[in-house]
């Protein structure tokens, strides 16, 4: 075998991915909030961008949490009717350990019990519960038990009502043991048959007990009315603001899509250093036009995702119509593809376009990828989407006989006979967990 050596040319086609390409990329995957903060990233590095001052910033939000004090004038606050301190304190924002610290403050006490008690009051966890018992801060801090019992004991007479304890069964008897009319039967179920009333096994439960099943639903559903973490209600967590990239809104019968200028930060070239575009071949010069080239590329790709974005939304709504005049039961299966057939672009594009994307509609604020669901049923002919099945499997558990409720296979059944939507019972069964619904043996009511 002849091997020959020799220099050959071929020509080859290669994507190479640039800065340019990757940088517009990203752009259009940023939401409104995130192409904000971007630019003003960018304007820190590029002396040429401009900004206009409807550019958002997250302060223009915080404001709506600090209320200025004007002397003399009533704050907003002084106007609301509170119905409890609890109420009260919660909507000040104050923290579970300085309100319970506050009402050790107000008590009259033995020296020893208060330090105890407000070290107490400053061991309990987000959920209100103390983790530690009394043997462990007796020993820890060199107190007697029975002091430190007694201390605990204070913690867990004050509001809010359940704070203190040591588990869900002494959250729950807590709560029962200080109302004005106790309910014996209720702490009797807490304390001896949780596992069971969690299981809503009432039928056990009343065996046991002797009294009437009827009485142990109800007292089931009082139960429920409980707080099992009492200290959530001076848990806050910051507030996540969502602004709509697109409106939709219904012109002639027809639904249009119109971008959220307003929202949109608007960039311009800087005046001030314009001149030195043109500057000779110098460093400054150099500079300058690279910064001129890196202005033009952002704008071209802010130009680009708003149209992207603009047509891809327009697609959405016109395959989605049903649901924009009917609700969630009329919105039908949808995927990537479709859209990038009906937009000429590519599914990757369809993506990148709508993710973290909102769009404000007459049903409320909603992403766009709520618009994409899988094709539900055997029969294509009569199938429908994820969303559209469940909202039927909602509204026929909602009005089903609560005495008598609808098993996952009579579920499937009904949305054969009345929707014409083949469903298997497991399909019924996984849709009504991922809406929380209980099974039909734990939602039947025996009054």
């Amino acid at each position: 075998m002849q091997m020959d050596f020799g220099l050959y040319q071929q020509q080859t086609l290669k994507l190479a991915m640039t800065n340019e390409l990757r940088q517009a990329i990203t752009i259009l995957q940023y939401s409104v909030l995130d192409l904000n903060r971007y630019l003003q990233e960018q304007q820190l590095e590029n002396p040429l961008i401009e900004l206009k001052e409807n550019l958002i910033k997250e302060e223009h939000f915080s404001t709506f949490d600090a209320v200025p004090f004007h002397e003399n004038k009533k704050s907003p606050d002084s106007e609301k009717n509170y119905s409890s301190p609890i109420d009260f304190l919660s909507d000040q924002k104050q923290g579970l350990h300085d309100f319970l610290l506050n009402q050790i403050r107000l008590l009259r006490l033995d020296k020893s019990v208060r330090k105890l008690a407000m070290y107490c009051a400053c061991s309990v966890d987000v959920n209100g519960y103390l983790t530690v018992d009394a043997d462990e801060i007796a020993s820890e801090l060199s107190e007697p038990v029975s002091v430190v019992r007694e201390a605990i004991q204070v913690l867990q007479s004050l509001e809010p009502s359940g704070v203190g304890a040591s588990s869900l069964k002494d959250c729950l008897l807590l709560q029962l043991r200080q109302l004005e009319q106790r309910d014996l039967l209720a702490e009797a179920i807490v304390e001896r048959h949780l596992d069971a009333l969690a299981k809503k096994q009432y039928k056990a439960i009343a065996k046991t007990e002797a009294v009437d099943l009827v009485e142990v639903q109800q007292v089931a559903d009082f139960i429920q009315t409980l707080n099992p973490k009492p200290g959530s209600l001076f848990h806050y967590e910051e507030a996540s603001y969502v602004v709509p990239d697109v409106t939709v809104k219904k012109i002639a019968g027809d639904y249009h899509v119109f971008l959220n200028d307003e929202y949109m930060p608007k960039m311009n070239m800087s005046k001030q250093y314009e001149f030195l575009i043109s500057t000779g071949e110098s460093e400054v010069g150099d500079y300058m036009r690279r910064k001129y080239e890196q202005f033009l590329w952002i704008k071209k790709s802010i130009e680009q995702r708003q149209q992207t974005l603009l047509k891809v939304a327009q697609a959405i709504v016109d395959h989605q119509k049903a649901f924009f005049d009917h609700g969630p039961s009329a919105l039908r299966p949808l995927t990537l593809k479709t859209i990038a057939e009906m937009t000429n672009v590519h599914e990757s594009t369809v993506s990148r376009a709508t993710t973290k994307k909102y769009i404000q509609t007459p049903r409320g604020l909603l992403e766009l990828k709520y618009f994409f669901t899988s094709v539900v049923g055997k029969d294509s002919m009569k199938a429908g989407s994820a969303e559209q099945v469940k909202a039927y499997l909602k509204q026929l558990i909602d009005e089903e006989n609560k005495r008598k409720p609808l098993s996952d296979q009579k579920l499937s059944e009904l949305l054969k006979a009345q929707y014409h939507i083949h469903v298997s019972r497991r399909t019924v069964a996984k849709y009504r967990e991922e809406m929380q619904i209980l099974s039909s043996a734990l939602r039947k009511r025996f009054s």
